[in-house]
Order: C-alpha cells, then sequence, then structure tokens
C-alpha cells in the first residue's frame, strides 16, 4: 500500500511537544512519527508520520493538535512510492564473512560454512546491510564482546537494517531492543527479525535518541552497540553513560580513523575507558566500558 508522509519543519523544544501529542493522538492507529534534526547551528528539526488510507483526515487531526499547542507550521506531503527494495538490495550485493557472521541474501543461502551464524537480510531500504565497514567491523568486534562478557541485556541504537540486533541475538540468545529514528526503517528491521527467527528476543522500536519511554523501561543495558556517525555518538555520550550498567560495554562505530580520538575523549570524559580499536576500510569500530 502507497504511504504518504506528512512533515513540517520546527525548532527542538517545539519538536518535542509535537512528538508526545502526536504519540498520544496516533498510539491506537500505530501510525509512525519521526523527529529529524536537520540543522542543529539553526534549531532546525523535521517533524514527520506517515499515513495510509484518509491522508486528508489525517493532515486535518495534525492540524488541529498543531492548533491546540498553539503552533501554525505549513504541513507538507510526500507520497513515499511503492518500490520491492528486495530486488534493489540484491542488485551487486555479494555475501560478507565477519567473524563467524556471514550476512546474505536469499539468493547465496547455499554459501554458508559449517559453523557460521547466518544472516540473512534483504531490506534494502534501511542502511546496515553488513557490506559496509563499519557494519563489519561492529559484527566483528560484537563477537569478541559478547563471548567474553556475556551480556545479558542489550541495546542496538540506530539499528538500521538490525542486522547488528540480529546477530547479538544469535550470538548470545539474550533480549536485545533496536531502536531508530526512522520509521520505515524500524519496519524493515522487525520484517528481518522475523526472518531470522529471533522476532522473540529483538524488541523494535521507532525513538529518537534516548528520548522514548521505552529506555527507562529496559535499562540499564550491558551492552549497548551503536553505528551511527562520530558527531551524534559524541553529543550522545553523556546518555549513554545513564543507561549503561555498570561494568558494561558499548561498541560504537560510523567513525572514520581521524575522528577516532575526538570520539574516545568524549567518552573517557563521561567516565568511560578505551579496551580497543578495529580499523577497516578507513573507518573504526570502538569497544569502551564503563
Amino acid at each position: 500500500m502507497t504511504q504518504t508522509r506528512l512533515h513540517f519543519i520546527t525548532g527542538k523544544i517545539e519538536a518535542d511537544l509535537i512528538f508526545a501529542a502526536f504519540e498520544a493522538a496516533f498510539e491506537d492507529e500505530g501510525l509512525p512519527i519521526a523527529v529529524l534534526e536537520v540543522d542543529e547551528d539553526q534549531d532546525i528539526h523535521e517533524v514527520s508520520l506517515y499515513a495510509d488510507g484518509d491522508v486528508d483526515a489525517v493532515e486535518a487531526r495534525v492540524k488541529d493538535i498543531l492548533a491546540s499547542l498553539a503552533l501554525s507550521r505549513p504541513v507538507e506531503r510526500e507520497a513515499l512510492p511503492d518500490i520491492d527494495w528486495v530486488a534493489r538490495s540484491l542488485e551487486g550485493l555479494k555475501p560478507v564473512r565477519a567473524g563467524r557472521f556471514f550476512v546474505h541474501g536469499a539468493h547465496d543461502r547455499r554459501k554458508r560454512h559449517s559453523g557460521e551464524l547466518a544472516i540473512e537480510i534483504e531490506a534494502g531500504l534501511a542502511f546496515g546491510t553488513g557490506h559496509h565497514g563499519t557494519t563489519a567491523g561492529c559484527l566483528e568486534m560484537l563477537e569478541r564482546v559478547v563471548r567474553r562478557e556475556h551480556p545479558r541485556n542489550a541495546l542496538d541504537l540506530g539499528t538500521g537494517s538490525a542486522v547488528l540486533a540480529i546477530a547479538v541475538a544469535k550470538l548470545a540468545h539474550i533480549p536485545v531492543l533496536a531502536t531508530d529514528i526512522d520509521p520505515v526503517a524500524v519496519r524493515v528491521a522487525a520484517a528481518n527479525a522475523r526472518l531470522n527467527h529471533v522476532k522473540a528476543l529483538v524488541e523494535t522500536v521507532t525513538a529518537p535518541g534516548f528520548h522514548h519511554p521505552i529506555f527507562g523501561k529496559r535499562a540499564p543495558f550491558d551492552l549497548i552497540v551503536a553505528n551511527i556517525l562520530a558527531r551524534p555518538l559524541m553529543r550522545l555520550a553523556p546518555q549513554m553513560a545513564d543507561h549503561i550498567a555498570l561494568g558494561g560495554s558499548i561498541v560504537l562505530s560510523g567513525i572514520l580513523e581521524r575522528q577516532r580520538d575526538a570520539v574516545v575523549s568524549a567518552y573517557v570524559g563521561q567516565n568511560f575507558r578505551h579496551v580497543r580499536t578495529l580499523h577497516r576500510e578507513g573507518w573504526v569500530t570502538i569497544h569502551l566500558k564503563h
């Protein structure tokens, strides 16, 4: 079914208020809501709500909610086309091995070796299929951390396709919370968890940063993995410290080699200690403990 994105620009304070109001108003319908930081310096945030069916009625409710908050914002529409993302993702996609993990599409199932932990990913819509150096580096690091520390409760922040959440669930057989700011990515992540038979362990939630009640319910985490980008990872350092268990580990990636020292410094300032850095294809994956 074709979906429509209703979206508008506002500031951070207003965006947080609107997100909470939308969440309460559209909870029963389960309509995805997202807040994206467009420009931090100019305080520009984009609020999106994804609707199908009677979009006119949903837009009218959106405008009513804005009016009740004494806010007036021009609401724009974007029709999201129906695309076969599975077929799109198969174009030029080759299987990847990282540690014991074998990330592949359906067409490469037979290439799995004995003893490998296979993760089947067919979703080209969400970032993180295992083919990017950051994701592969995370998989390799996660295998080491899980084997040595035996975590019991994990978080995959910015999950994308959920390949990392699936990896932790398959390796450790523990509950994993998988969150992303993008509701489309979250739906893809949930589908991939089902495809890989870890739906009972992986909970997928649309959540920007740590501003969602699910984190209060599920924290503290023994293990947090976040394959995002260096700048947001540095901003998240205090909240990472608030949500990690004493002695817990975090695995960070999406970081260029030249950004490594700045990221490590941000976390050392929050009482984390650096354990190991893994270099792969110009990117680094960092393991720190609290």
